[in-house]
């Protein structure tokens, strides 16, 4: 009887910097089906130290794994419109907006950005763990519709982030464009170290001032914007960041993370994220039942933010506890703020403990650790 051969290990997809984290002695790590850089370890260097380069000077994130999704066509709008909770008839040519797919249950398929390109051109920016799922998604509710033609780009962009008080200095050495004059959540076309026609975004995944462009995804131009960008940043002290700071720096902001405090399992309502919800633009996948979750009474659930009092961190999936010692809810992220110096998290709890602000306690590995809840975002930029 012969021996069953073990399972082939997929093979992790590559971005066009993947030899240069290598080369820079990153921490690689498989990130939804991707080879990403965690954290470039060594002198000085690591989590913390792209955390704070990015609170308080700049820092540059490889995001080419998110994935590009673009509407075409008269009925693009409608389009986006049935499946997005977020009101794309008010975007300008050139402005972009937060959004998600959602469920007919009012869960999330995928959080999104919406970029107007045109009057009838929409790009679509995606998470990279769920692209496949979202596009096929997307397929199976509009693509039989008139008048859109609908196109996935991921493979043709590569996409830099730099984030931070000095980001708008780092890039602005690189192009001619005024790109102090793009306002948050806009964006335009321009050259940027003489690569031609880059889309300039003002948007980020920080909480810092900072922006995303977006380059032809051959290693050779990926390489010469990442090299170009590192240079123009040196004198602030610029430093290449991985998935690891990201994390931090998004939890600190309160910003959600698919698959944690967003899922198929947690609608928008409970996720506190009905700023962006636009119920009264009309008829849109989800609406219905978080039309009926308003009507009776509100969520049973909520996100809230935890600052740990006693010495502990809430890791994700940790459970929390009433000060009685009983289960009521999970943590959905948890880790050090290197910028606040606390240990923070979101968790899911019910309504009434949100709404009467209760501390808690977090199961930390056995041990029950008193935590205080606190208004989200834990961190906002001071405005200039």
């Amino acid at each position: 009887m012969s021996t069953p051969a073990a399972p082939v290990a997929p093979t992790l997809k590559k971005t066009a910097l993947n030899a240069t984290h290598r080369a820079l002695k990153a921490r690689m790590v498989d990130f939804g089906g991707w080879d990403m850089p965690v954290e470039y370890p060594g002198p000085g260097g690591g989590l913390i130290a792209e955390h704070m380069a990015v609170r308080t000077g700049v820092g540059l994130f490889d995001v080419s794994h998110m994935g590009e999704i673009q509407f075409r066509g008269p009925g693009s709008l409608a389009a986006v419109q049935h499946i997005t909770m977020n009101d794309a008839a008010r975007l300008k040519d050139g402005q972009a907006h937060y959004s998600a797919l959602l469920t007919p249950q009012g869960t999330f398929v995928d959080d999104i950005l919406v970029h107007r390109l045109g009057e009838n051109d929409y790009l679509l920016v995606v998470n990279a763990g769920t692209k496949d799922k979202d596009f096929a998604w997307i397929r199976q509710q509009v693509g039989g519709r008139p008048g859109i033609h609908l196109s996935d780009y991921s493979s043709y962009y590569s996409q830099l982030a730099v984030q931070g008080p000095r980001a708008l200095e780092t890039l602005q050495k690189l192009t001619k464009v005024d790109i102090g004059a793009i306002r948050n959540y806009w964006f335009t076309w321009g050259q940027v170290a003489g690569v031609h026609n880059v889309m300039i975004a003002r948007t980020g995944y920080s909480g810092e001032d900072g922006f995303e462009v977006y380059v032809p995804s051959d290693e050779a131009t990926t390489v010469k914007m990442w090299e170009a960008l590192l240079e123009a940043g040196a004198e602030f002290g610029i430093r290449p960041c991985g998935l690891g700071a990201r994390n931090t720096l998004r939890l600190e902001a309160g910003m959600s993370l698919y698959g944690h405090e967003i899922s198929e399992e947690i609608n928008v309502l409970e996720a506190g994220l009905d700023h962006w919800l636009k119920l009264d633009k009309g008829e849109f996948i989800g609406r219905d039942a978080l039309v009926a979750v308003q009507k009776s009474g509100g969520p049973t659930r909520k996100i809230v933010g935890l600052e740990m009092v006693e010495r502990g961190i809430a890791r994700d999936g940790y459970f929390v506890l009433s000060l009685n010692g009983d289960q009521i809810g999970v943590i959905t992220s948890g880790s050090p703020a290197p910028f606040l110096k606390t240990n923070i998290a979101m968790a899911l709890v019910p309504a009434s403990v949100a709404a009467a602000g209760e501390d808690v306690l977090v199961d930390v590995r056995g041990n029950r650790v008193r935590a205080k809840q606190v208004a989200l975002p834990f961190y906002k930029r001071a405005k200039k």
